[in-house]
């Protein structure tokens, strides 16, 4: 899928991902969107203790929220591949067939894969 393919609201979590990336430094940004339309930003958690990536923390803090599933996530990286962590916690709350919709640190969606 191309950025052209993309509806509104999946540029919008692209662009959350990209500038929370941006923002905080961090290796990945990423954005999840749940059953309600509500959106959960997150960026790479690296800390002596605790280390997640950004489309798992973005996931944890849906879930803390309250959402009972995903319609879609984005990560912003400069890695070639997605984590199978991150599909498996992607398809953990919203379901085989969720889409992930990954990005370049320029924002462009290189690729959108399924949650399977």
């Amino acid at each position: 899928m191309t950025d052209s393919a993309l509806g509104p609201e999946d540029r919008k979590i692209v662009t959350l991902a990209r500038s929370a990336r941006a923002r905080n430094g961090v290796p990945e940004g990423a954005a999840v969107r749940d059953e309600t339309g509500r959106t959960y930003v997150a960026g790479t958690v690296a800390l002596d203790s605790l280390r997640l990536s950004a489309v798992r923390t973005a996931v944890a803090m849906a879930v803390a929220s309250g959402a009972k599933s995903l319609e879609a996530a984005a990560v912003v990286t400069e890695a070639a591949e997605i984590a199978t962590e991150d599909l498996a916690a992607v398809r953990d709350l919203g379901g085989p067939g969720t889409p992930v919709h990954v990005a370049g640190p320029d924002g462009t969606v290189r690729r959108t894969v399924a949650a399977d």
